[in-house]
């Protein structure tokens, strides 16, 4: 996969690492040359110094043969921009884009661009630790309205129907690991103590979760 990121902070270096270790071939974008340095001399793709919404600039990174496109500046308004040139001048297939201000996301969706916001996704992390310290996250998707959380079946649920841990529309298991072997639990399975569950449950019905586990 080609792929453009635009910002070369902590996110950006980050992210261009692990693209291009797994094979991707990745080009990074930034106008601070000491920013773009930071990826050091082994890394594999390709360095461009400039404006994250310059045409010239994303040109010369691959922007028209690109599968993805990554804006993860420090700036809201560089990285809707630059998010917003990919999707419609050069018509990216994959567009997302970091956001500070949540109040935004809705903006960018419209736009047809994936937004992360990283202040919204960061407060919902450090609630859920602090609210929920039972359930281990795995995942969150959009704001954190959805949770993808890992448990551990207690010996009360021993031999007990997964069912009874299902809620339509708010609390679905979508995997069992028992004994290092992972299946998608049907309606008549059995719970073992000690299995391990991958559940996806919305973020208001992580406390009922929790009082379904418990002892």
């Amino acid at each position: 996969m080609n792929v453009v990121i635009a910002g070369s902070g902590r996110v950006g270096i980050l992210l261009a690492t692990r693209l291009s270790l797994r094979g991707h071939a990745v080009a990074v974008i930034d106008h601070d040359r000491a920013a773009l340095a930071r990826l050091g001399a082994g890394f594999g793709g390709t360095v461009v110094h400039g404006k994250a919404f310059d045409r010239g600039a994303l040109e010369a990174a691959g922007i028209e043969h690109a599968d993805a496109f990554c804006a993860v500046t420090s700036g809201d308004n560089s990285n809707v921009v630059s998010a917003k040139v990919a999707r419609e001048a050069y018509r990216v297939p994959r567009v997302v884009a970091r956001i500070y201000d949540p109040r935004r996301a809705e903006i960018y969706r419209r736009l047809g661009i994936a937004a992360v916001s990283s202040v919204s996704w960061c407060a919902h992390e450090v609630s859920s630790l602090l609210l929920h310290p039972g359930l281990h996250h795995e995942l969150s998707f959009g704001d954190g309205e959805v949770r993808l959380v890992t448990v551990e079946v207690p010996p009360s649920l021993d031999g007990r129907p997964v069912d009874l841990l299902q809620r339509p529309g708010s609390i679905s298991v979508v995997a069992l690991v028992r004994s290092g072997s992972s299946s998608m639990p049907t309606a008549g399975t059995a719970l073992s103590s000690g299995d391990m569950l991958y559940v996806a449950v919305s973020n208001d019905t992580l406390l009922d979760l929790e009082r379904m586990l418990e002892p």
